[in-house]
């Protein structure tokens, strides 16, 4: 999903990223529509998909973490008796939320780099005669931590963290509870 939609997740990036920019240098896109047609007739159709690697990169990191540290964090708890019988004080609202809350923490420390790297493969400019910033995911990695240092990778962390960890709270705990009154079985 996440490679068929990075033409829209290009368009939000440049967009966002526009107003940052010195007017000379701004793009003036005026919706989505409109920055996704210009990217494919003024720099190629292909261009559409730059960033695709840190992009599904970054999916799958953030899906597998979030889901098996939620997995493992609940299992831990549940059966640590903190959190009543089996987890099940509450309903086992308390241990959903801060097992969801810990894996979201971690899928962002983990996924951030990627987030990083993804972002500003599709915000380089491509020069006339068609060269780039970073030829790859790993120059860009690479390139970004040589000028700016290991922790340029985390940057964005706090504001990333706070968008991840109300989505995972409610569409996890939400996946669980339902997944429980259809079938009698957790779903994480």
């Amino acid at each position: 999903g996440s490679f068929v939609g990075t033409p829209s997740e290009i368009a939000l990036v440049r967009m966002s990223n526009d107003a940052k920019l010195p007017l000379d240098q701004r793009r003036n896109y005026s919706n989505a529509i409109d920055c996704i047609g210009r990217i494919a007739k003024e720099e190629g159709a292909l261009n559409l998909w730059r960033g695709a690697a840190p992009t599904v990169a970054r999916a799958t990191l953030l899906s597998a973490c979030l889901l098996g540290i939620t997995s493992e964090i609940k299992m831990k708890l549940s059966r640590s008796g903190y959190f009543g019988k089996d987890g099940s004080a509450f309903h086992g609202l308390p241990v959903m939320f801060v097992s969801t809350l810990c894996s979201s923490f971690c899928a962002n420390v983990v996924a951030n780099p990627f987030d990083v790297v993804k972002s500003r493969m599709q915000n380089m400019p491509i020069a006339a005669d068609g060269s780039a910033a970073y030829s790859s995911m790993v120059d860009c990695f690479l390139k970004s931590i040589r000028s700016e240092g290991i922790f340029v990778l985390w940057y964005g962390f706090t504001p990333g963290f706070v968008k991840l960890a109300p989505y995972t709270v409610i569409c996890l705990t939400l996946a669980d509870k339902v997944t429980r009154a259809m079938t009698g079985k957790d779903a994480l």
